[in-house]
């Protein structure tokens, strides 16, 4: 099985993409810029560990979130605090908030947008429906706030799915656990201010709008097997990594996929799967991005993978991360990776930098 090899095991050298590639192994503090041939050319050592990923601003800055022991427990995803990291690892900005949970984006005039929880109310958690009975959280039931925050850490808009009469309309998956209504893993500021949000419990994408705070546009399709890392093309498509999770119980296709969807028209218009599709199959974290060239660099998360495939599906460029946890208990012996991203050498997160 591939993902028994670790570091670097296909190099295309004419067709893959060339840049550098960024990942933070989940339940170690260290996230790494690796190149083409899978040498770490660059890396930040965190202050606690991974909160699921990092990225680079324009700036060259690392915008990262590591763990916290405040906050509710036995949720996934949690993180807690936001760190900005210069190049040489100092950090430039902070926010604090124990509630903080899966991602954290950068807007462009500054501000930061990120995923936190709340505890429902009894009358809310009582309109909350699907997910397997009895299974609720010792606290009750958790749901999303979507934040967004100044350069002083002020909220200057805020949503929350509690009080959203249409996330009521989507019932949590029943293989769920009812700890969570929502469970937002992924947000995307777009240009015009509106929110792109992922609710993988719900298997709902929405965009939400920034001044009514409703869904100016929602879509959800159990056949994903829910999704992450839902973000938008520069083409006005949307990318996401279908989990394939429910079929976790049982089948022959289980697979994940990623999915590039025209949001106008609902269809499909480009997808990766593995063949047969048990081959290609991370059943939760993961992500995908598509790069310059038209290629797409996917993070098979389980197995700490990252791989770039052609448009018409043939891998060009395969690492495994050989980073495995030996001290956090929740990813104790795996080199899961939440996303990972590519930059080119000229771009300006890089811009002559390594």
């Amino acid at each position: 099985m591939r993902h028994l090899v670790t570091g670097l095991t296909i190099f295309d050298e004419v067709r893959a993409t060339p840049g550098y590639t960024i990942f933070s192994p989940l339940g170690r503090k260290a996230t790494h810029l690796i190149d083409l041939h899978g040498r770490v050319v660059h890396e930040w050592r965190l202050p606690g560990f991974a909160g699921l990923y990092a990225y680079l601003l324009p700036n060259g800055n690392l915008l990262a979130a590591v763990q916290t022991t405040d906050g509710p427990s036995g949720l996934r995803g949690k993180a807690g605090h936001m760190l900005e990291l210069d190049w040489d690892g100092k950090i430039v900005w902070e926010h604090v908030d124990p509630f903080h949970h899966h991602d954290q984006r950068r807007r462009a005039n500054g501000n930061t947008v990120y995923a936190s929880w709340k505890l429902l109310t009894e009358e809310q958690a009582r309109r909350v429906r699907g997910g397997r009975e009895g299974t609720e959280h010792a606290d009750g039931i958790y749901g999303d706030v979507l934040r967004e925050i100044d350069r002083d850490g002020n909220a200057v808009w805020e949503w929350e799915a509690a009080s959203s009469e249409e996330m009521y309309r989507y019932p949590i998956n029943p293989i769920c656990a009812r700890v969570e209504f929502s469970h937002a893993n992924s947000v995307w500021p777009l240009d015009n201010g509106d929110l792109l949000v992922n609710f993988r419990y719900n298997h709902l994408m929405a965009v939400i709008d920034r001044e009514t705070k409703t869904f100016k546009w929602e879509h959800c399709d159990w056949s994903y097997g829910q999704q992450h890392n839902v973000h938008m093309l520069d083409n006005g498509n949307l990318l996401f990594f279908a989990n394939g999770a429910d079929v976790l119980y049982g089948g022959p296709g289980a697979g994940s996929r990623v999915i590039e969807l025209d949001p106008a028209t609902r269809e499909i218009v480009w997808q990766y799967q593995g063949s047969p599709p048990g081959t290609f199959f991370s059943w939760f974290i993961s992500g995908a991005q598509r790069l310059a060239s038209g290629n797409t660099l996917i993070c098979e998360g389980v197995w700490g993978r990252f791989f770039e495939v052609t448009p018409v599906g043939e891998i060009v460029w395969e690492y495994v991360s050989p980073y495995f946890s030996e001290e956090h208990p929740s990813y104790r012996g795996g080199n899961y990776v939440f996303r990972a991203y590519r930059y080119a050498a000229d771009s300006p997160e890089i811009a002559g930098r390594v």
